[in-house]
């Protein structure tokens, strides 16, 4: 008899500050699409101010990213939402990492073999493959375990949720369904490799 596998929580990130964010609204509908057994914590930037090497060594590393670098450690997996501005990823998502990784001996034991997902949204109408893939760059260089198994790119985003930021479009609903499973099933996958 197989036992039930263990419970996962998914760390999800947003990369916008926006209260209407897309992809905000993209991780609060992924977590009622989760598989079962897996949760989902979402998490947005607010409050990480902008990197300053002075500030760090004056201050020591301010508490919003404290708290947000434990609650990678502690998360079976990432999921990052990156809007696309000027073609890249914005600047609020890159100075979160950049903190997170601070000190490198700190941001090692957040990021080093943590598997990682990534998807996004924006009203534009060739999704987030531009930021994604410079994404990948900045997550490489942190030693993720990047999933390759599903890239999830929403254009059009202005037409698929509705004026309270509910996703309402059937078809990404079962896309997102689809890219969460999988994302699990492959961190399930590497429990089971250890």
């Amino acid at each position: 008899m197989n036992a039930a596998p263990r419970p996962l929580t998914l760390l999800a990130l947003s990369g916008s500050l926006r209260r209407a964010s897309f992809n905000t609204a993209l991780l609060r509908a992924a977590a009622d699409l989760c598989p079962a057994g897996v949760r989902l914590e979402l998490r947005t930037l607010h409050g990480v101010p902008v990197y300053d090497g002075d500030l760090e060594a004056e201050q020591g590393t301010p508490a919003p990213v404290l708290d947000l670098r434990e609650a990678i450690r502690a998360a079976d997996g990432l999921l990052i939402a990156t809007p696309e501005y000027n073609n890249s990823i914005p600047g609020v998502l890159k100075n979160g990492l950049d903190w997170v990784s601070r000190p490198p001996a700190e941001g090692k034991k957040a990021f080093f073999g943590k598997p990682t997902a990534v998807l996004g949204a924006t009203p534009g109408g060739f999704g987030t493959v531009q930021s994604q893939d410079a994404l990948l760059s900045v997550l490489r260089t942190l030693q993720v375990e990047m999933w390759f198994g599903g890239r999830l790119m929403v254009s059009r985003a202005n037409t698929l949720f509705d004026a309270e930021g509910r996703l309402t479009d059937a078809a990404l609903q079962g896309q997102l369904r689809d890219f969460l499973a999988g994302f699990s099933a492959q961190i399930r996958r590497g429990d089971r490799d250890e």
